[in-house]
């Protein structure tokens, strides 16, 4: 078995409920399934640092990310977190939006992902699709360790879904990026071949 580069135990508050998450895995993607509010993306939430209301412990890749009065800020997590809602920077073309925090050259990455052509478009004027794909490409070339992505692909039509599953998993592999990966699509679970845990009756809990 793999060394765990994922080692959490955590309790997530749900309003007015809790998500018990006890993880330990070294997978390369480990894809996470459950009913809508069962608490996936405030676990996501938690791993990126931004949800602070999460209690426990975060080890990722050996370092300690969060434990007791420890806490490690977001910006120093090196996380590349691709959440719903895309969240591009709306004054910034796209172009700038693949490379704020690393400024390197986008063509790759924006070929991957089929956004080549949109590089001089401003977020407003891009279908949720092509916003979902920015977002990932901004993630991808913040030069992360660890990145988290909240239901992808899920504006994208089945084929284009399916190739860019394939390929983004790919580039993962070859990278050796570990992914946490939340999806209600088996397919992006098939894609990333991930080891799947499923949150159920308010913990998480590996599926067998």
């Amino acid at each position: 078995m793999a060394e765990p580069w994922l080692d959490l135990d955590l309790r997530v508050p749900l309003g007015g409920a809790e998500l018990r998450a006890r993880m330990a895995t070294g997978a390369p993607t480990v894809g996470v399934v459950g009913p809508s509010g069962g608490g996936k993306t405030s676990l996501l939430r938690a791993l990126a640092g931004v949800g602070r209301r999460a209690e426990g412990t975060v080890r990722v890749r050996g370092v300690c990310w969060q434990e007791g009065r420890s806490f490690v800020p977001p910006w120093q997590r090196r996380v590349g977190w691709v959440p719903q809602d895309a969240l591009l920077f709306p004054h910034l073309d796209v172009r700038a939006n693949l490379s704020y925090g690393r400024g390197g050259p986008v063509g790759d990455v924006a070929a991957l992902l089929g956004v080549e052509a949109l590089l001089d478009r401003m977020p407003r004027n891009l279908s949720g699709g092509e916003r979902q794909r920015v977002a990932l490409g901004r993630a991808l070339l913040s030069a992360p360790e660890v990145l988290l992505l909240d239901e992808p692909f899920a504006a994208l039509d089945p084929p284009l879904r399916a190739r860019l599953g394939a390929d983004v998993a790919a580039l993962c592999r070859t990278r050796e990026l570990p992914v946490v990966l939340v999806t209600h699509d088996e397919r992006d679970l098939a894609a990333f071949d991930a080891e799947r845990w499923e949150i159920r009756d308010g913990a998480v809990h590996r599926f067998p």
